[in-house]
């Protein structure tokens, strides 16, 4: 009994007496259905032997009837009685009272489904009359272990499409919606929502849609178990592909509002993980107007792990917004990149905003407000402008209007900085009119507004509040909007984003908190900008002005030891905002004395506006493809301070996904990645860089020839001298990059790539067969002279490399160096590098050269990379001369090459061939060499021809 668990009583003993002791435990199928098979002392038939131990006392017994039952369904499956006698066996041990047994049974029923199926045609009705309700009937078992195997099984069938429609409409759906109603067992509901995902990317739409979407709907705003919510919000991208669009916005989107606020942060991550999947299943005016908004919430969200995965889904997310037409690419059946005719490419597109604007709270934004709803705002008219065009405007009204009058169009913070741009940056450009400070007395200690700000100083902690001046603004932008009678709906969305802003001021001093403040400043600014309209525009602006000024000088104030208790007086201060805005000013006055101290930031920063102008900067990023707070949020991926409060690889989630932002954009909106593309390509991480390497020949597929010989040639450059980590993502798409490139900037290369050949690690030799696998495509793209100049030195370096696999990929680089100097009528050059192949190969003083040799000639023959008149004149002599070689490995190789592949050509076959004489007398001598392995290769092929003449003799 040796191998055999000792658990195994009754059943096992038989299997012993009877000679099975030497199969193992994983055999027992088969040791029972050869046991069923042997007439015992018992007297007993199969049959009723199996009957015998399916109902035995001893539980183990009945586990190995149960492992083997589709074994014993093969035999009995001939005979339609016995087969019905199993049949009714397996019904029986179902209802054994040993959970483990009913597992087992659990496990065996799909294979056993998939066997019925196969013999339909004698048991038509087996599987649903019979284990069909058996699976029914797990699903609610009491034992968790049977449920889950149930489950299991469930699934498998269905995906197997073993279950008829008729048997999911009135047997399978009607069971999960009673596990899963509201008074059911909170593990019992678990596990119905549980499948009840799974299973909706297997059904019908229909069925989906009628049956199971409304109790879905009901399980998303489950208050009693967060642990159903959450299973809802990571299946919720399935569900929105199983129903599609019109349902999706007609009843799943409103629930992904509420699970996009839930209170616990679990939720939340899961609906930023999933939202590309439902944004994809979405149209795009409610992408655009009701997605990107939420999205910005989940960025902006108090829990780390949750803006974790927010930024992590925000390339995919922006990807959704993909337009062949307007990209001028589109992807292939096979999943390459292709471009279309230029006539279908769409350079420009008319600025399309937002009609929706959607407000949503976080979960802590939810628990300091109060509410947890989502508020959608759907302002009446949106603005026909380009973004262009509302820039330009913005700078005349700007060049226009003195501080005086911009100092009195002040509004609340959030409509202040909302009302700037769409994007982060613009705020940036509305300074550029800006020549002297709102604050005249201290225009002698401070640089003017375009020297002091960027978008470093954007990213700064949050300001304390100045609401006295901005509530004139409001009260303007109100009264402006009653004359033009258009109602400012963005206005109530900016109002609860200020609440939320004003209520994270005693938080400040949290890291995550400022990372919050900051996202919602700029979704503010966002939902602002579409509220104020074109009639707006000039008063806004110079109110950004204004209020951008005052947030260098608050800075300044921050950033003095003696202002701080001012600033935190003024922020923890029960008083009015009145009184506020009163302490603001007054700690803006006490900042004069710390001049000296700030002088040194202001210099730089001057410095640092003088070689990149604000708003010839923000102008370059501004597109109509994606809404503007995405794009600004994606290229802030690459800020310092987000790996230290959001996720130490953001930069490497922004690498990956940079490809697909920049097919969404375009290659007429490179510009507006092109900086962070900079920056990734000299990020400090290798993995960043790394991700970028393997990646480049797509992004130049996208942009085309002469924006990748300008933009992405010097990257390429750095990553050739980069560590081999990176060099390997280049050299895998070597040639895909190469192709793109023109004829005379390709040519560059031929003097980089034995740079190749160098690793870090000489124990790399992975490294070295992908170049020689890059170098045998890279041949097509050059000419035989570059060729023969450059490329030949390489292949015959990597032929004598110490690693034999390298050596042997390195063989049919020859091989195709010779086809290329042939095929393009270089004769002379392929008669060169024969001559050097035979001084460097045929005469080794080593073995392996020789044994090269040998390879190289039998491919030559077999790719007929050479007219067969140059193969026998200069390579056939010093081939046939190596049967005389002392070593049995060279002689083995050479046998191979005569044997397999030369005489089997119709050149060498031909009667009277001069060359086949001498062919044949070399196939004799091996085949008697003293060298065994010599001989059999040798005679192999004359075996297997004598064979097959036996076997027509014997047909015949």
């Amino acid at each position: 009994m040796a191998g055999i668990p000792l658990y195994f009583v009754d059943l096992q003993d038989d299997l012993d007496d009877f000679g099975f002791e030497d199969y193992g435990p994983d055999c027992d199928s088969m040791r029972i259905t050869a046991f069923l098979d042997i007439p015992g002392q018992d007297n007993l038939t199969p049959l009723a032997r199996l009957e015998k131990y399916a109902f035995s006392d001893n539980v183990f017994n009945r586990q190995i009837i149960a492992r083997g039952l589709l074994d014993v369904f093969r035999d009995f499956s001939n005979n339609e009685e016995d087969f019905l006698t199993v049949m009714e066996i397996v019904v029986r041990l179902s209802e054994d009272a040993e959970p483990t047994v009913r597992t087992e049974l659990m496990e065996q029923i799909p294979p056993i489904a998939i066997f019925l199926q196969e013999s339909r045609p004698k048991f038509p009705t087996a599987f649903f009359e019979y284990l069909m309700p058996i699976v029914l009937r797990y699903l609610t078992d009491v034992n968790n272990q049977v449920r889950k195997a149930g489950q299991e099984a469930l699934l498998i069938l269905l995906e197997q499409d073993l279950v008829a429609q008729s048997d999911i409409e009135n047997k399978v759906c009607p069971i999960l919606l009673d596990l899963s109603a509201p008074d059911s067992d909170d593990e019992y509901k678990v596990e119905a929502v549980n499948i009840i995902c799974k299973m909706a990317s297997m059904l019908s739409r229909t069925t989906v849609e009628h049956m199971l979407l409304p109790r879905f709907c009901e399980l998303c705003s489950d208050g009693k178990l967060f642990q159903v919510r959450k299973i809802c919000a990571a299946n919720f991208g399935d569900i929105c592909n199983a129903v599609g669009q019109e349902a999706t916005e007609r009843l799943l989107i409103p629930k992904f509002f509420e699970l996009c606020s839930d209170s616990v942060w679990g939720m939340r991550k899961a609906c930023a993980e999933c939202f590309m999947a439902v944004s994809y299943t979405t149209s795009p005016e409610v992408r655009r107007s009701k997605l990107s908004p939420l999205f910005i919430s989940l960025i902006s969200d108090t829990c780390r792990w949750v803006r974790q995965a927010a930024f992590q889904s925000l390339g995919p997310f922006i990807s959704t917004f993909a337009n062949p037409s307007s990209a001028g690419l589109y992807i292939r059946e096979d999943g390459t990149l292709s471009i279309r005719p230029p006539a279908q490419d769409v350079n420009s597109n008319p600025c399309q905003p937002s009609n929706n604007i959607t407000v949503m709270s976080s979960s802590a934004n939810a628990a300091l407000s109060g509410s947890e709803q989502p508020m959608e705002i759907k302002p009446e008219s949106s603005t026909e402008e380009t973004s262009a065009e509302v820039h330009t405007k913005l700078s005349e009204d700007l060049n226009k209007n003195s501080w005086e009058e911009s100092s009195d169009c002040c509004a609340s913070p959030g409509e202040d900085m909302s009302g700037l741009c769409q994007g982060d940056k613009t705020a940036a450009g509305a300074t550029e009119g800006t020549k002297e400070s709102s604050f005249p007395g201290l225009s002698s200690g401070l640089p003017p507004a375009e020297d002091v700000f960027n978008t470093f100083l954007y990213w700064r902690p949050p300001l304390p509040d100045i609401s006295q001046d901005l509530e004139l603004l409001q009260f303007k932008a109100e009264k402006h909007n009653d004359a033009c009678s258009v109602p400012c709906n963005n206005c109530v969305a900016s109002n609860e984003i200020k609440k939320v802003l004003e209520s994270l001021q005693e938080h400040i001093d949290d890291p995550d908190v400022q990372a919050q403040v900051q996202v919602l400043s700029a979704a503010l600014r966002a939902a602002q900008f579409d509220s104020v309209g074109d009639c707006d525009t000039k008063k806004v602006e110079e109110s950004g002005d204004n209020l951008q000024n005052k947030m260098i000088l608050d800075e300044t104030v921050v950033s003095d030891a003696a202002c701080n208790q001012v600033q935190g007086d003024t922020l923890s201060s029960p008083a009015s905002q009145k009184d506020i805005s009163d302490q603001s000013s007054t700690s803006v006055l006490k900042s004069t004395d710390s001049e000296e101290q700030h002088r040194g930031t202001s210099v730089f920063l001057k410095k640092e506006q003088e070689n990149n102008p604000p708003f010839e900067d923000d102008k370059s990023k501004l597109q109509d493809i994606i809404p503007q707070p995405l794009l600004d949020q994606y290229l802030s991926m690459t800020d310092p301070a987000r790996a230290q409060t959001v996720d130490t690889e953001i930069a490497k989630h922004c690498a990956y996904s940079l490809p697909g932002v920049a097919l969404t954009l375009g290659r007429q909106n490179w510009h507006c990645l092109k900086d962070t593309y900079e920056t990734l390509a000299s990020d400090v991480q290798w993995k960043v860089r790394r991700t970028l390497a393997f990646s480049i020949h797509e992004l130049a597929v996208i942009l085309g020839d002469q924006l990748t010989a300008a933009d992405l040639v010097p990257i390429f450059n750095g990553f050739l001298k980069d560590l081999d980590e990176v060099r390997i993502g280049v050299l895998k798409h070597l040639y895909d990059f190469l192709k793109l490139l023109h004829a005379d900037k390709r040519r560059e290369y031929l003097y980089q790539l034995q740079e190749f050949v160098v690793t870090d690690n000489s124990r790399n030799w992975r490294f070295r067969y992908e170049l020689a696998e890059q170098l045998i495509l890279i041949l097509e793209l050059y000419n035989p002279n570059d060729v023969y100049d450059y490329l030949r030195h390489i292949a015959l370096t990597l032929c004598s490399d110490k690693v034999s696999e390298v050596r042997w990929i390195s063989f049919k680089l020859v091989v195709a160096i010779l086809q290329k100097f042939y095929a393009n009528s270089a004769s002379a050059l392929g008669l060169n590098f024969i001559n050097e192949l035979v001084v460097r190969f045929r005469h080794c003083s080593k073995w392996v050269g020789r044994q090269a040799f040998a390879f190289i000639c039998q491919a030559v023959v077999e790719e007929e990379c050479m007219p067969v008149d140059q193969f026998v004149e200069h390579l056939l002599p010093s081939l046939l001369s190596l049967a005389s070689d002392p070593v049995p490995n060279v002689r083995v190789l050479l046998a191979k090459a005569l044997r397999q592949t030369l005489l089997e050509k119709a050149y060498f076959k031909s009667v009277g061939n001069p060359h086949l004489e001498a062919a044949e007398e070399t196939i004799l001598a091996l085949q008697s060499d003293r060298d065994q392995d010599v001989s059999f290769f040798a005679t192999i092929k004359l075996k297997q021809d004598n064979m097959d003449n036996v076997t027509i003799e014997k047909q015949n």
